[in-house]
């Protein structure tokens, strides 16, 4: 059955709704008579023919009233069933009053028996919402299409789960089959919700080996990191697409739609459990303070702001010489957070006098300092610049700290400082040496933070790898055994600011990093999720380790050991005393008068020993003797 493209007419629709009222009337009658014709319902048929005309009008009336012509009937919904019973309700008690009017003002006769007028009202209701509901059923008949509809599986059977299912069911353009929900709880296996079967996880590969599943849509809102792997990795390795559903703060006006439902990403997947903060003590260092944060544009930098925006501080300097990152910023925390008072300042940390000048006039209690430069490649091809920042910038700012007595100095540093194989890790070495150094002065608290690769930060291998995938590839891995450590942005912040809270000085803090990432495992999924297949339709091309790049990461060097904290994933490693002869090599260091890149390679490997130099230029400068 085909319908017409066109609605039918509104008054068509209303003179149906009163002949099925009408309909309703007599039946109710044929009700109360035990449908049988006798002389009894003849009789009551000749005092309520002249009713009838009351009856049009009054029906007909509260159907006009409440509208219930104007809707789509195929597309009828709650409202419009919801106006059908207003009109019948207050229809009816109209026709109560007329009755009672007309028995006992009138000729002793009612316009209509009230318990007919009782049937009348239930019969007419459902009448009308039938009509209703089978032109609806029809309708979607209709346009199913005629192809066979996919199977699916939804990952939940909670309430996101169950408004995933609602949606799917609504949505007339889908053309889908809900195989059966999957859940963690045991509990619930084999059960029914709202008729489709429960199974549980661990019985996904054999669903997905029995059935033609074309997809898996996960609707947990916060899964369990490890079960959402493990489903993510079942269906990859059965081609099978996985999605999932938003959190619910994005539902478009609080309601969700299919359209939102999207494919399930890299960091999904490298996520681990939500970090446990104690939120009280940070908010008590935090709150009424004035906190300075450098690098406030990068990555890491704008985490930082966003996390300590929650806990009221007095005001926030946010200090960047990236002018149009740091204006992006500015709009977002003007946007996200009203009612937060801070500073947005475009300065270098390697000019001295600026930085000075920034202290003089905002006084900052707390620092956390996350300016840096941190590309590998890019710093062994330009040593002066990863010395001039991430040494004496940091040097400027640590100093300026210092003279300002500031309470606490937060310094975001690197895995890639232990043990270093490049410029720039060594160079985050010399700036960790130098600040613990500057601790024993007392005056203000000197903290370092140490983790690795930051998931989806600027210029990290995530969306370099999404570019080239979304280029047609090849995707470029520089080894095939190289591995990273990962960590997501709002992780890696709220361990700093964990960290800076229970800080007491002179701690270099490392961060529980998990387990290692094969890079070439992180490509293949990226490529199996972006629904391609690799060798057919996009390659992985090795190109070779670049120079000072290691293929294993280090969070803890071989001569330091670490102490447990409070906090699980938060460890202290204990490093060796600085020595008297490392602080008179900063002291001169820190006055090169030629900008010459091996004088100043030279200096910092006889400040960081460990640092050997890999697959680079700076190698000759090794004693490979020793």
């Amino acid at each position: 059955m085909k319908f017409p493209k066109r609605n039918f007419p509104k008054v068509f629709i209303f003179l149906i709704d009163l002949l099925i009222s009408l309909f309703a009337l007599f039946i109710a009658f044929l009700v109360r008579f035990d449908f049988t014709f006798t002389d009894a319902l003849l009789w009551e048929f000749s005092l309520i023919k002249y009713s009838i005309l009351a009856y049009i009008v009054v029906k007909g009336g509260f159907l006009l009233l409440f509208k219930t012509h104007l809707g789509i009937v195929r597309h009828s919904s709650v409202p419009d069933y919801i106006n059908v019973v207003k009109a019948s309700f207050l229809s009816t008690l109209v026709f109560i009053l007329l009755s009672i009017i007309r028995y006992y003002k009138i000729d002793g006769h009612y316009l209509f028996p009230i318990s007919i007028l009782v049937m009348e009202f239930v019969l007419s209701i459902l009448f009308l919402m039938g009509f209703r509901a089978a032109i609806k059923l029809l309708y979607l008949e209709s346009i199913k299409s005629d192809a066979k509809p996919a199977n699916i599986l939804i990952y939940g059977s909670g309430v996101s789960g169950l408004v995933t299912k609602r949606s799917i069911e609504k949505d007339i353009q889908l053309n889908i089959n809900i195989l059966g929900f999957i859940d963690d709880d045991k509990k619930r296996r084999n059960s029914l919700l709202e008729g489709i079967k429960i199974y549980h996880t661990s019985q996904l590969e054999q669903l997905l080996e029995e059935n033609e599943i074309s997809r898996v849509i996960v609707a947990i809102q916060k899964p369990d990191p490890n079960n959402r792997s493990f489903v993510v990795e079942t269906c990859l390795k059965h081609n099978v697409e996985v999605q999932q559903v938003p959190s619910v703060k994005s539902w478009i006006n609080g309601e969700f739609s299919t359209k939102q439902i999207n494919k399930i990403t890299i960091e999904d997947l490298l996520g681990r459990k939500p970090i446990v903060l104690s939120q009280d003590k940070i908010e008590e260092e935090l709150k009424d303070k004035i906190i300075l944060v450098t690098g406030a544009a990068g990555s890491i930098g704008s985490g930082l702001v966003r996390q300590i925006a929650g806990y009221q501080p007095k005001n926030i300097v946010l200090l960047d010489q990236a002018e149009s990152p740091l204006y992006e910023i500015e709009n977002d925390l003007k946007s996200d957070f009203p009612e937060l008072k801070f500073e947005t300042v475009i300065a270098d940390i390697t000019n001295q006098k600026r930085i000075e000048n920034v202290f003089e006039h905002f006084k900052p209690e707390y620092i956390f300092h996350a300016a840096a430069y941190k590309h590998v490649p890019l710093m062994e091809d330009n040593p002066f610049e990863a010395y001039n920042t991430n040494i004496i910038g940091t040097k400027n700012i640590a100093d300026v700290a210092l003279q300002y007595g500031v309470k606490k100095f937060v310094m975001i540093s690197t895995d890639k400082a232990v043990n270093p194989t490049n410029v720039m890790g060594a160079t985050k070495r010399v700036a960790e040496i130098y600040t613990q150094y500057l601790n024993e002065k007392k005056a203000t608290k000197f903290i370092t933070t140490r983790f690795g690769n930051v998931l989806g930060s600027n210029g990290s291998v995530i969306p370099l790898f999404k570019k080239q995938i979304a280029s047609g590839g090849p995707v470029k891995v520089t080894h095939p055994e190289i591995t990273r450590f990962f960590m997501t942005i709002p992780e890696a912040c709220q361990l700093v600011l964990e960290a800076g809270t229970m800080g007491n000085g002179g701690e270099i803090f490392v961060f529980d990093m998990g387990k290692s990432v094969k890079i070439i495992d992180l490509a293949r999924k990226m490529i199996q999720l972006s629904g391609l297949t690799e060798g057919k339709d996009i390659e992985i091309k090795f190109t070779g380790l670049r120079p000072g790049e290691k293929l294993y990461e280090e969070v803890l060097s071989d001569k330091e050991n670490t102490t447990a904290t409070y906090h699980p994933q938060i460890l202290i490693a204990k490093t060796r005393k600085t020595e008297e002869k490392t602080i008179q090599l900063l002291e001169e260091f820190f006055n090169l008068e030629r900008e010459d890149n091996f004088i100043i390679v030279k200096k910092i490997k006889e400040i960081v020993p460990e640092y050997i130099s890999n697959n680079s230029v700076y190698s000759k400068l090794d004693n490979h003797g020793n």
